[in-house]
């Protein structure tokens, strides 16, 4: 391999790097290396769509990182899961298909000052990669890659909170995506038959005999080689079987390592805020303030119910019999549970008047837990977990060292902004509201977390910095913009201002977050680079 050249080098095999990869070598003339940190995707949880209980935190998938610890949250650190595997953080999420809100991408045109960013060219795009259940219509495409489906199971509470939301003014949507999410329902899936659907087994499962594209795993990228002369990016060294490689690319090297790892791989290569670089003795190919900047996240406050009267998974996953039966309907039917995303029944809500959209996303679920990893309550409850989706509150990613394998120091500063901590308050109260409603009566709802003694604006702001924790949407890190934001990384091509032949793709790009959960945005993104690039090659 050290002889090879490739046209393009793709380091992360996430969701926008497997897409990419399927889209640039369907021209056979195209050569692509896809480099990829973690292992294959052949661990059997990875596919089971429970499985992400036992994928997150695991290092045989995850990163691990965590967060420093944040005074926005009481000084808590939290774990901040990636995916280290191919399919990347496909391989562990939640596979909720979401796109966000039409004006989020408008916003994107926008701060580019690129019409090709705004909703109506990127639903095109959507389209594209999609294939809907529902079939072909005015917002959804069929035949893509990436299968969109139903959930295969049903819990009566979800039945309830959705006909309590109805009665606090919520409308029920049949469709999330068709860029205005405001109402309750429930979300559809990216799986297939039953199976979880990653970006590996969507985008290379039939690509990767394919002549003119090389996979390789396990390969931990150390820096990306630049010469200093002509500013050009021209090739990546990585770290395979402890040693180090060294690969030539002729025309692009593509970054989607997603919102951590490019940001990673970035200032090793000495593309970054000068200072921070220098101080860490590297040395500086391009002073980019703000690489690392402008991290962005959904931050959920996880609200517990206790209920009475009807079952959830905390009382029937307890027996043997439970687990069992649970087993067996997964196995017969592909249905149940097991099959089960990790929130089912979703709700995009207004915190008040004010807003001009929807700004809140729950994510309900008929179990609840103390924390993510630990085993379920033995009493039945239902977890109501409502998130800000357009926080104002920024942190930062940066590297602390030159080794490729020390962890990054992710600094989220949740809840930092007088507006955030203001919505917090306005979606615990919704919360509230919702579950007084007439429908959850008969079921005696009790308030187990945050608990009725936080009542007042301050203890309810003390409740959110108790509760709140990730729900794993890390963006913004590199963001496109306009050529004069001297925070922008990118221009609205996603090339890396000051270098020639890089770019990124993944997650990082996005100016602002997206409404929603942001796997299928990643990929919406990924989509336009292969448009660019096959439109227009670059040779300069």
């Amino acid at each position: 391999m050290k002889d090879k050249k490739y046209d393009y080098i793709i380091i992360g095999a996430g969701s926008a790097g497997c897409l990419l990869a399927k889209r640039l070598t369907e021209d056979p003339t195209i050569s692509v290396l896809l480099v990829e940190a973690g292992r294959k995707d052949d661990y059997l949880w990875i596919h089971i769509p429970v499985g992400y209980l036992y994928c997150i935190d695991n290092p045989r998938t995850d990163w691990r990182f965590r967060t420093a610890p944040d005074p926005g949250l009481n000084g808590r650190s939290l774990i901040y899961p990636r995916g280290k595997v191919l399919g990347g953080s496909s391989s562990i999420n939640g596979m909720i298909y979401m796109r966000g809100q039409a004006a989020d991408y408008d916003f994107w045109a926008q701060e580019t000052g690129d019409a090709a960013w705004g909703w109506q060219p990127s639903l095109n795009r959507f389209k594209e990669f999609e294939d809907y259940y529902g079939g072909q219509n005015s917002w959804h495409g069929v035949g893509g890659e990436w299968r969109v489906e139903r959930q295969r199971l049903n819990w009566p509470i979800l039945e309830i909170f959705k006909e309590a939301a109805q009665e606090q003014g919520i409308p029920v949507s049949e469709d999330f995506n068709r860029g205005d999410n405001f109402g309750v329902g429930y979300f559809d899936v990216n799986q297939k038959s039953g199976w979880r659907l990653n970006a590996s087994r969507a985008f290379l499962k039939n690509t990767a005999s394919r002549k003119n594209l090389h996979v390789i795993t396990e390969a931990v990228v150390l820096k990306l080689t630049i010469n200093p002369s002509t500013k050009r990016c021209e090739g990546v060294e990585f770290i395979k079987d402890q040693h180090l490689q060294t690969v030539v690319c002729a025309q692009e090297v593509i970054l989607c390592a997603g919102a951590i790892g490019s940001v990673q791989i970035l200032e090793r290569s000495g593309i970054g805020a000068a200072p921070h670089l220098q101080q860490l003795g590297i040395p500086v190919h391009a002073d980019l303030p703000g690489v690392g900047e402008n991290l962005q996240d959904h931050l959920q406050l996880r609200m517990i119910y206790k209920i009475k009267g009807l079952e959830t998974l905390n009382t029937k996953a307890k027996s043997l019999w439970g687990k069992a039966m649970i087993g067996m309907e997964y196995l017969l039917k592909r249905s149940g549970p097991m099959a089960m995303a990790p929130s089912q029944l979703g709700a995009f809500a207004y915190s008040s008047q004010e807003q001009k959209r929807a700004n809140l996303e729950y994510h309900v679920q008929p179990l609840s837990l103390e924390k993510f990893g630990e085993n379920l309550h033995d009493f039945n409850a239902f977890t109501a977990s409502v998130c800000n989706l357009r926080p104002t509150s920024r942190g930062s990613v940066h590297i602390g060292s030159t080794d490729c394998n020390a962890a990054p120091v992710i600094t989220a500063n949740y809840l930092s902004t007088p507006e955030d901590c203001r919505v917090a308050v306005e979606a615990l109260t919704l919360t509230r509201k919702i579950i007084g409603s007439p429908a959850f009566a008969p079921f005696q709802p009790e308030e187990f977390k945050p608990g009725l003694e936080f009542q007042s604006e301050a203890e309810l702001i003390e409740a959110a910095r108790n509760i709140g924790t990730t729900i794993f949407h890390p963006v913004g890190t590199c963001k496109m913009g306009a050529k004069e934001d001297p925070h922008a990384v990118l221009d609205a091509e996603l090339r890396v201002k000051g270098i020639y032949g890089l770019r990124v793709a993944d997650a990082a790009a996005m100016p602002a977050i997206t409404s929603g959960n942001t796997a299928a945005p990643t990929m919406m993104l990924a989509q336009r680079l292969a448009e660019l690039i096959q439109q227009k090659p670059l040779h300069g």
